[in-house]
This record gives C-alpha cells, sequence and structure tokens, in this order.
C-alpha cells in the first residue's frame, strides 16, 4: 500500500551506501522519517538533490503501521531552489533552519496551515535577490504562532520586562533568570511587526541581531523539550559577521 504526500526536506543522513534516512514534515502525516534509495553515479547525485535541507517534494511512500520506517517509492522537488544553492548567505540561513526544524517539528502532527509557511517561505527566500538578512529572524518568529508560542504583544506597556519562562509582560521583574530588561524587551513590538515584505525596513547592526537570534533561540530551548544548541548557527553568525 503507497501514500502520496507532499514535504518539506528537513534532515537527511546516511544510513548505508545506497539509503538515506530523509526526515520530513509532511502535509498529510506531519514529521515522518522516510528511507530512500540512492543510485549509484549521476543518477544518485540527482537522487541527493531532491532532498536538499528545506525543499518542497512530492513522493510516494510506503505506508505499512507495522513497519519502522517505510520507504520512498519515487519522489520529486516541486519547486527546486535556483539562488539557494548558489548563494552562501541563503545557503547558511537553510542550514540552519532546517537544523532548527528538525528539532522542534520532530513531534509535530499535520498542520497544513504550518505545511504552507513552510513551502511559501522558501520560496519568497529563493527568489529574493537582496536585502534578505533578518529573514531567519522574521521566519522563527512566525514559526512561534504554529507552535503555540508567539507572545501577546498588545499586553506590553512601556517599562515592563519580558518574562521568557511564562511569555508574557511584566513591570515586575521575574523571579528567575529569564527574562528580558525593558530595554531589550520594548524591541519585540517593533520585531512582531517584521514581515519579508518590510524586513529590510528595520536596520539591524550585527550585534543586534546576533542578539536578537540569541534570545530567540533561548525562547524556543525554554518551551520546547530538550532542545539543544545548533551547531549551524555559529557559522550563520559567523558568515554575517565576516
Amino acid at each position: 500500500m503507497f501514500q502520496r504526500i507532499n514535504a518539506i526536506v528537513l534532515r537527511t543522513i546516511k544510513h548505508n551506501d545506497t539509503t538515506l534516512v530523509v526526515d520530513l514534515y509532511s502535509e498529510q502525516n506531519g514529521h515522518v522519517a522516510l528511507l530512500a534509495s540512492v543510485p549509484a553515479r549521476k543518477q544518485g547525485r540527482k537522487q541527493v538533490r531532491t532532498f536538499q535541507p528545506l525543499s518542497s517534494i512530492e513522493a510516494e511512500a510506503t505506508n505499512r503501521p507495522t513497519a519502522r520506517l517505510n520507504r520512498i517509492k519515487e519522489a520529486r522537488a516541486t519547486h527546486p531552489f535556483q539562488s539557494i544553492p548558489a548563494n552562501p548567505y541563503k545557503t547558511a540561513i537553510v542550514l540552519y533552519l532546517s537544523e532548527f526544524l528538525y528539532r522542534a517539528l520532530h513531534n509535530e502532527t499535520a498542520n497544513p496551515l504550518l505545511y504552507a509557511y513552510l513551502e511559501k517561505s522558501m520560496l519568497w527566500l529563493d527568489e529574493c535577490k537582496c536585502n534578505f538578512s533578518n529573514f531567519h529572524i522574521v521566519f522563527l518568529m512566525r514559526l512561534s504562532r504554529f507552535l503555540g508560542l508567539y507572545p501577546n504583544i498588545d499586553e506590553y506597556h512601556e517599562g515592563d520586562f519580558f518574562d521568557m519562562q511564562n511569555a508574557c509582560f511584566t513591570p515586575l521583574r521575574p523571579m528567575h533568570p529569564f527574562f528580558l530588561s525593558p530595554n531589550d524587551a520594548k524591541a519585540l513590538p517593533a520585531l512582531a511587526r517584521m514581515n519579508y515584505g518590510n524586513m529590510h525596513l528595520f536596520r539591524m547592526n550585527r550585534q543586534q541581531r546576533r542578539q536578537c537570534l540569541d534570545t530567540i533561540h533561548a525562547y524556543y530551548k525554554l518551551h520546547l523539550p530538550n532542545f539543544p544548541d545548533l551547531k549551524s548557527a555559529e557559522v550563520l553568525q559567523e558568515l554575517f559577521d565576516a
């Protein structure tokens, strides 16, 4: 029995010389891990390109409830990336976000709105020609809505702290160390107004962008069980700091 799925590639790892384990976020089933055969030589290289991080694919896979890992029978890229593979800055963003999403969506069930957000966001990045330095920040801020983590920005008043643990603003300093000072908390309403279309209007220097990303990462770590530090974050920061 086979099932046809639409999916976003989160991660691929080598299972053996001719097989990959491909982690996907699918429109129909949420997070799934499937086996994919990789033929030798030129055809194999083409198949590997199909499973580029955060690319959109359409696949036909076995659907056996008792199988530990089902297998992809065939797969094709629905929107092959054009600019991302050739642009080191876009590539670094995609590698970071793919590692982030693999961890954040590991237990996530099907959510068609989330799937559409991921697919449309990657298409936007691939088509964007300039001014995408804040893309990953906007992406992660908006991702939090789909995971039920988005703070209520309407509750903000000047001088408030932001309690990261309880995801709320408060006029009193929290009794734990996971909070933003009033000086840092006041930036959240501005970040909430950012989208892909206007993010180039929000000027951030390298230090501010690094601090913003570190804060977002720390926020997710507080709210997602066993969320780790990400190796690709260092590469991303070093590249944009260069």
